[in-house]
């Protein structure tokens, strides 16, 4: 589902485990990591869409995690201009996404990446919290600053500053 403006609706899903470090995936066959995430389709709710996303990228169910929070607003990401598809209609010139926070409580047993027949992880890790803005391509980078920042009282000490948890202070 593409908005009027050109932003594809979706969701983005940040998995922390039971001593808050970040579930990180592996793009299938490339040494690229990402949280989980995916678009929203018609007349599905956010929440709907994020449970589907996790079931067929990392094969998660509901009762595998808790909902901690949501981002309050969506977050906007723009492709880079060579990846932007003109020739399809209508034109998607970036994402607009709903982020969730995630508690696991299941078991890591029950990550699996080949629920469907095109598979888009083939591996993860468990990273430290920020770790994430190293990694990830670069014009995602502030949707996932934003996302983990809204989040992080949530995970530390809410009189933490952000500057010293992301330096180990």
């Amino acid at each position: 589902m593409i908005d009027r403006r050109g932003f594809r609706l979706g969701v983005g899903i940040i998995i922390v485990n039971d001593i808050n470090r970040v579930f990180l995936a592996r793009r299938i066959r490339q040494n690229a990591w990402q949280f989980p995430q995916g678009g929203i389709k018609v007349n599905e709710t956010s929440e709907e869409a994020m449970f589907r996303e996790m079931k067929e990228e990392v094969g998660l169910d509901p009762c595998d995690v808790d909902i901690l929070a949501h981002s309050k607003e969506w977050l906007y990401y723009r492709l880079p201009r060579r990846m932007v598809r003109y020739n399809s209609r209508p034109v998607c010139i970036g994402q607009k996404q709903k982020w969730y926070l995630l508690r696991m409580k299941g078991s890591e047993d029950h990550f699996k990446f080949d629920i469907t027949d095109t598979p888009e992880f083939d591996g993860f890790r468990w990273v430290n919290y920020w770790f994430p803005l190293r990694r990830v391509i670069p014009f995602k980078k502030g949707v996932y600053r934003k996302a983990l920042t809204e989040f992080s009282p949530i995970i530390f000490n809410k009189d933490q500053s952000i500057e010293s948890i992301v330096e180990g202070n």
